[in-house]
């Protein structure tokens, strides 16, 4: 057994004991955080380039930056979807640091200062990705970046067993608990897509950009789509 199955091993163990609580996914993020010396932690669901929502976070700050990057469509997590490799900002208050300048600010104003982020994955099957969180500026140490790879590893098995039993075309039950899916965001670029006749992905940019606009949340944006308050203004001609 390599030294990463045998932290997967260990995580799967700490795990399993605490099945019986009934707080079934908290436990992966509560324990990334642990293992790794974080202040918060959050797991990203992903669909190719879409965020679909946090699957958990640890805590009112890593909820906040999870809706951060859902709301931009920009930040570590969908960096590490995207590219299938670890995002690491070990300074987001550092001079040179010009990655994701929207949710940096709003990061740091927020207390955070360092975020790492793995990708979510098993061979070519992308899930999403572990953000880490740090009240404070610096690198991983050796033995918490293996066990963040461990961690992401032990997440996407979890993830997909329990997806597995799911009737098709559904979530499973213990990956709703706990969790913030945007079901009203998704329902709103499904209108906003019919509306403006362009594709699903353009229709979640335009939420985007209005809900950044206005500065305003975009699960509130997209609930005035929904209801029928707010109607987006179609693209105009080229």
């Amino acid at each position: 057994m390599t030294a990463h199955e045998e932290r997967m091993a260990g995580i799967v163990r700490r795990l399993a004991s605490h099945d019986a609580d009934g707080l079934g996914t908290l436990h992966l993020c509560e324990l990334a955080a642990e293992l790794t010396g974080s202040s918060g932690a959050s797991i990203m669901l992903l669909s190719d380039e879409l965020a679909r929502g946090s699957l958990c976070t640890t805590d009112g700050v890593a909820a906040y930056l999870d809706d951060l990057e859902f709301t931009l469509g920009e930040g570590p997590a969908l960096d590490a979807h995207g590219g299938g490799l670890p995002v690491l900002a070990a300074d987001l208050a550092a001079p040179g640091e010009s990655r994701w300048p929207a949710l940096v600010s709003s990061a740091v104003q927020a207390g955070v200062r360092a975020l790492f982020a793995f990708p979510i994955r098993i061979g070519a099957v992308r899930l999403g990705a572990l953000t880490l969180l740090r009240d404070r500026p610096g690198p991983l140490a050796d033995l918490q970046y293996a066990d963040a790879s461990a961690m992401a590893a032990v997440a996407a098995r979890t993830i997909l067993a329990l997806q597995a039993d799911a009737p098709p075309g559904s979530v499973a039950v213990e990956l709703e608990e706990g969790a913030n899916f945007h079901f009203v965001v998704h329902q709103a670029a499904g209108m906003v897509s019919v509306q403006l006749g362009v594709g699903v992905t353009e229709a979640l940019v335009r939420l985007r950009g209005h809900a950044f606009r206005s500065d305003r949340p975009l699960d509130d944006v997209a609930r005035d789509v929904v209801d029928r308050r707010l109607r987006l203004d179609p693209p105009r001609p080229v």
